[in-house]
């Protein structure tokens, strides 16, 4: 990884250096619309064929309900393992309910905001170079707590056209409805547009590759009439360590990422007294032994460490590069969180890696990428609910804000809006 000291460079040169590596949206567009159009056309026919041609899997069934799909078989230490997950998952979002707004504005004028849920969500849970059953308990979950009536998960199939038996555990266990036995772009649309078989979501979330990231971005402004999660690309993380943080876990925390993808990106901001020669020694040592280590140099080659000369300093890399992952790997890590402003998930402290977020601390590892921390948030309850405003005036209420309403439509020139107060309050006779 290439080594930079923010103190003798610009913050242009610090963007430059921890630039994520760039998709060409442009051309993806240009290969996922004629999927989706086909997709629209054709159904189910179409996603048959798709899925035969990318993920070489013949199915029969393209959508299934849940329940006439056969009970998966774990070993008990593996589904143990998941139960742990998903009570920690379900205790995090249920303790996000309740939110209920009720304010009196000025007497006999009350206003309120309510909750609803999405009635059907498409939830979509990547199958490509590694199977992700944590990620359908992360969508699930809480798709299930916020009560949405139709719940489609979308996940590609094995070639002998089944899914993976941890996947569908999860899948049952939160209260899935519907298996739609595709992936890529041809199951986001099929999902999008509905099908014979397929239920037609208003809301498809999930994390995926650049074509599930086109298809998503492509149908949201569309004619499907969807919204989606966040844009969302190649998972990284940043690591802010300070000098007695252990060589070993820093390594393996950046690695916990590289190892997503080629296209991933990790970054290191080592505070004073940081060996960094002794990390990026570690980093090599842990490389090498790791199944996955050809995507992991390609991912190490486009990732960085940044020398900080103080807290201040790194808490503004931080909020510059607006991390997926922040890892907080310093003595005084709870110090910290007031002066972290952009980020999808922070992580504090010593004995906190950032697998813990991925699996099974109970927050949602579904966070947005490619800096758009800055302005989205992860997947949450709140992802799976609606918010409707409410009011409610007395007479009296009227009066109260009668005037200063119709006073406001009458400088906008719209009369009808005005005449609906007056008429009410009696003091428009026409």
């Amino acid at each position: 990884m290439q080594t930079v000291d923010a103190s003798q460079v610009s913050t242009a040169e610090i963007k430059e250096l921890t630039a994520r590596p760039r998709v060409d949206f442009s051309s993806v567009l240009g290969l996922v619309e004629p999927i989706v159009e086909e997709v629209r056309q054709r159904g189910d026919e179409a996603v048959r064929e798709f899925t035969k041609k990318f993920d070489r899997a013949d199915t029969d069934a393209v959508c299934v309900p849940l329940q006439d799909m056969p009970a998966p078989q774990l070993e008990p230490d593996v589904s143990q393992a998941f139960d742990v997950a998903f009570n920690n998952i379900s205790a995090f979002h249920k303790g996000q309910q309740g939110d209920i707004l009720e304010v009196e504005t000025m007497p006999g004028v009350r206003c309120r905001r309510i909750t609803r849920p999405v009635g059907a969500v498409g939830l979509y849970v990547p199958g490509g170079t590694a199977i992700l059953p944590s990620s359908a308990l992360m969508l699930a979950v809480p798709a299930g707590i916020a009560g949405c009536s139709t719940i489609v998960m979308a996940t590609p199939p094995r070639p002998d056209g089944s899914i993976s038996p941890e996947v569908l555990y999860c899948a049952r266990k939160a209260g899935v409805t519907h298996i739609l036995l595709a992936g890529g772009a041809q199951a986001v649309a099929a999902m999008a547009w509905g099908t014979a078989t397929c239920p037609k979501v208003d809301k498809i979330l999930g994390p995926g590759n650049q074509y599930v990231t086109a298809a998503k971005m492509l149908l949201q402004n569309s004619e499907a009439m969807i919204s989606i999660d966040m844009p969302a690309g190649p998972s990284e993380v940043m690591v802010i360590a300070d000098a007695e943080a252990p060589h070993a876990h820093i390594a393996a925390d950046l690695l916990s990422q590289a190892e997503h993808g080629p296209d991933s990106q990790v970054v290191l901001v080592a505070l004073p007294g940081c060996d960094v020669d002794g990390i990026q020694a570690e980093v090599q040592r842990q490389t090498e032994q790791l199944p996955r280590g050809n995507t992991v140099m390609q991912a190490l080659s486009h990732s960085a460490v940044v020398l900080a000369r103080s807290r201040q300093e790194a808490a503004s890399i931080s909020n510059l590069y607006a991390p997926e992952h922040l890892i907080v790997n310093t003595a005084d890590a709870e110090d910290w969180l007031p002066l972290l402003q952009n980020a999808g998930s922070i992580f504090l402290g010593r004995w906190t890696p950032e697998s813990v977020g991925d699996y099974a601390s109970g927050t949602n590892h579904v966070l947005p990428t490619y800096g758009y921390a800055r302005m989205y948030s992860g997947v949450s309850l709140d992802s799976f609910q609606k918010k409707i405003t409410v009011q409610c005036l007395t007479q009296e209420g009227l009066q109260n804000v009668g005037p200063a309403v119709a006073k406001m439509a009458a400088v906008e020139g719209l009369d009808a809006h005005r005449r609906a107060v007056t008429l009410r309050l009696g003091i428009d006779k026409s």
